[in-house]
């Protein structure tokens, strides 16, 4: 198999396991296990093998500087992996202990099996090959299975195998949260169900899911099953059974555990332990459900696999980046009520919330399974009077969704936050990038835009744009002495400015980012309305009370916004930004190294970002990541103001110099608006970008779980921004320009319930209608609009 289907690790490094463990996670959708070791337990900073429940959340209160805080969070759930053996009499096999002579850990990209092989001496210099394979199943979305295949080497006698359950486990996986509460379970009790299968229940302290775990072990020797006596130990939050066979050197010994889990979210159940008890019995063996697996996996594939040639070793991670976003959100989370989160179901860090990250990731969903972005925008949508409640309580009309958003959808953001290079707790004023309510429309839109899906718009998408329009404009006030309409009181996707400096009250001016996403989406409101058929436009405006006179207040706010420019007509990032003091960033470089966070280092030497001109991420270079250049014309040409193509570059330039890239978001974006004017700084951003979280480049905060807005802008970038690939007037343009290091692109994408084939080359197109509807598409290229139907092909020189 190409390797470039492989995530490889040589070597056992224990400073390196929990970056492996964050990248080797597996998962389906439903719930998902990092890549710990089978043997080991939670290890303060070396190991941690955490399995969570899509969705799974629980609060949990801590006295935190002199006041009460609640802190929602993912739950780490019971450790399924648990399984070890020891020659009798001796320790129980360990990492740790004696001497790894040889150890290859591979996560197998194509088929969803992780998988170790390794050479381990005891202290008492017994050798013993250890091979394991891993899956949780993309099918069977409630089971997960391992085989762990022990061959003695030099010795032989009786070996006892442990295989258990967990429920002990606490919250532990970040190192700064360790402060706050972390136990989450109670335990409901365990049982032994027949001589091979066991059974844990438990259930979430303030949230009350609760949760059947069922094990099945078996051991085999030869091809047959291994009759022995079983040992179970029961508590009430743990459950193992310990067998004892006869092992002889080089005779191996499969041991095949096989899990069933089942909460009482799931639907068309009774009781969760009989479910999962049920489950596992009917499971079939490791190898059988392989077979299923690797087939789910196969038909994945087949719609998001995107090909590049050559790749300068990017092939590989951008499969690993579509691997991972396809354990987070799969075909089995269609069904289920859960949001996107910004760092997956792969760790405990930003507590599993939902933040505005859905803006890089749903465009990859958008042109392979759109269903996947249906279901997550609908869980926006079972959150919109939550999200009217939240603008009511601040002051203003319609709906303001939250910055963090985890089982409810209200504000979930702390109201202090730890530094950890100070060990000083700050408040936290995060709350007002209400910037993410503008994602949440443009993703609405966005989606339309791709599929067609006109009911989707009719019955959800309309009613949330429309609300969170009614909110912007609520927000917004007029000054008369401009004669325009400015924003008050936010924060900007940048994060390192919250307040003007020595000001008494929190929030920015006029952030240019806000103001013309709002500008836009003000616009599209109108354009919506009239796309709604005339009956379910009269009910949905008598619905939530929409008037015309409202709606031509909105037209009014988008022609008249306040913009802000400095330096002989750089926009600036928001009003006030020109009075900022410029960054030493050279001497800050030469002191500290690295500086993505430099809200902390400033904090920690009492100063504030806020004082400076710079910024943790993009926030200005988020309109052309956006927008295209022409939009971004029409909006200033609609607001009054002058726009030269120039002003893009100019702006790109400008930022790039003050931006700390303390984000990966940062890589994403600057690739993609370099992507025309400069290719080759373009390439070398996207690689920065791809190499993230494989090279943990902000120096450990990947162990804690993966950045899924970063994997997934990555394949943005070369599925929509190096293709040219964007939708105007209903038309589907492809306008490629690659860079220098790569060859080719070939993808599979999916535009209005059509499958395309396309493959491009820096002077050469092809594109194949494969499948679709009865209807002919538009796709433009060089100035000309095509039409396609389903089998038609044609080639393009470039």
């Amino acid at each position: 198999m190409s390797e470039s289907w492989k995530l490889v690790y040589e070597g056992y490094d224990p400073e390196q396991e929990m970056l492996r463990e964050a990248l080797c996670t597996l998962g389906n959708g439903y719930f998902a296990t990092r890549g710990a070791g089978e043997e080991t337990d939670a290890v303060d900073d070396v190991r941690y093998p955490g399995t969570y429940l899509a969705g799974g959340y629980n609060r949990l209160e801590t006295p935190v500087a002199d006041r009460m805080i609640v802190n929602e969070d993912l739950v780490n759930f019971p450790n399924w992996l648990c399984l070890s053996f020891r020659p009798s009499g001796g320790d129980w096999f360990s990492l740790d202990e004696g001497e790894v002579l040889s150890y290859r850990q591979e996560l197998d990209l194509l088929s969803g099996v992780l998988s170790r092989d390794l050479l381990h001496r005891d202290t008492e210099g017994r050798e013993t090959r250890v091979e394991t394979r891993r899956l949780v199943h993309m099918r069977h979305m409630h089971l997960a299975a391992l085989e762990m295949t022990i061959t003695p080497q030099n010795w032989s006698g009786k070996t006892e195998i442990r295989s258990a359950v967990d429920g002990s486990v606490i919250n532990s996986g970040v190192a700064r949260y360790r402060q706050l509460n972390s136990v989450h379970l109670e335990p409901l009790g365990t049982e032994q169900v027949t001589d091979d299968t066991v059974l844990l229940k438990t259930r979430t302290t303030q949230s009350e899911i609760s949760m059947g775990m069922a094990a099945r072990t078996r051991v085999t020797i030869d091809g047959k099953d291994v009759v022995a006596a079983r040992e179970t130990d029961s508590r009430d939050d743990y459950v193992s059974q310990t067998c004892t066979v006869a092992a002889e050197q080089g005779t191996a010994l499969v041991v095949d555990k096989v899990v069933a889990l089942f909460t009482s979210r799931d639907r068309a159940l009774s009781d969760t332990g009989r479910a999962a008890t049920y489950e596992v019995a009917r499971a079939g063996s490791f190898s059988a459900l392989v077979k299923s697996h690797v087939l789910a996996w196969k038909q994945l594939w087949r719609r998001g696999d995107i090909v590049l040639e050559p790749s300068d070793g990017a092939q590989m991670i951008v499969r690993l980046h579509i691997f991972h976003l396809l354990q987070t959100v799969s075909p089995n989370s269609i069904d289920l009520d859960i949001g996107m989160p910004a760092r997956g179901w792969h760790g405990e860090a930003y507590r599993g919330h939902i933040f505005w990250d859905e803006i890089y990731i749903f465009p990859y969903l958008n042109f392979r399974i759109p269903e996947i972005t249906r279901a997550l925008l609908l869980y926006r949508y079972r959150r919109l009077d939550e999200a009217r409640d939240g603008a009511r309580d601040a002051g203003h009309r319609g709906a303001m969704y939250p910055w963090q958003s985890g089982s409810s959808g209200r504000e979930e953001t702390q109201v202090v936050h730890l530094n950890p290079k100070s060990g000083r707790w700050i408040p936290d004023k995060s709350r007002l990038q209400r910037h993410v309510n503008i994602a949440i429309a443009y993703n609405v839109w966005q989606y339309y835009q791709t599929t067609g899906d006109l009911e989707f718009m009719l019955f959800y998408g309309a009613e949330m744009m429309l609300e969170i329009a009614r909110f912007w404009a609520s927000l917004a006030t007029f000054n008369a002495g401009l004669g325009r309409y400015e924003i008050h009181g936010i924060m900007g996707p940048d994060e390192y400015h919250e307040e003007y400096p020595g000001a008494d009250e929190a929030g920015l001016k006029n952030n240019s980012y806000t103001n013309i996403m709002v500008s836009w989406l003000l616009w599209r409101a109108q354009e919506l309305l009239d796309l709604l058929p005339e009956t379910r436009r009269e009910e949905l405006t008598e619905a939530i009370g929409l008037s015309a006179d409202e709606v031509s207040r909105w037209d009014e706010i988008s022609r008249k916004m306040q913009l802000c420019f400095h330096d002989d007509g750089i926009l600036s990032q928001f009003e006030g930004y020109d009075d900022l003091k410029e960054f030493d960033w050279d001497g800050y470089r030469k002191k500290y190294g690295k500086i993505g966070r430099l809200d902390r280092i400033l904090e920690a030497e009492g100063d504030n970002t806020d004082n400076y001109k710079l910024s943790k991420q993009a926030d200005a270079l988020m309109l052309p990541y956006l927008l295209s250049s022409d939009m971004l014309g029409q909006l200033f040409e609609r607001m009054g103001y002058p726009f030269e193509p120039e002003l893009i570059p100019r702006i790109i330039d400008y930022y790039l110099e003050r931006t700390s890239h303390g984000s990966t978001l940062s890589g994403v974006v600057n690739s993609w608006v370099l992507s025309r004017s400069d290719r080759k700084r373009s390439w070398d951003w996207f690689m920065e970008a791809l190499h993230s979280d494989v090279a943990d480049v902000q120096g450990g905060t990947t162990r804690e779980g993966v950045h899924l807005g970063a994997m997934a802008g990555t394949v943005d970038i070369v599925q929509r921004c190096y293709t040219g690939l964007s939708i105007r007037d209903n038309v589907l343009w492809l306008r490629p320009e690659l860079p220098e290091a790569l060859g080719s692109i070939k993808q599979r994408i999916r535009f209005q319930g059509h499958w395309l084939a396309l493959e491009i080359t820096s002077d050469h197109l092809h594109v194949t209608c494969e499948e679709g509807g009865s209807g002919e598409l538009n796709i433009g290229v060089g100035g000309e609009v095509h039409r396609f139907a389903a089998g038609d092909s044609q080639d393009f020189d470039l």
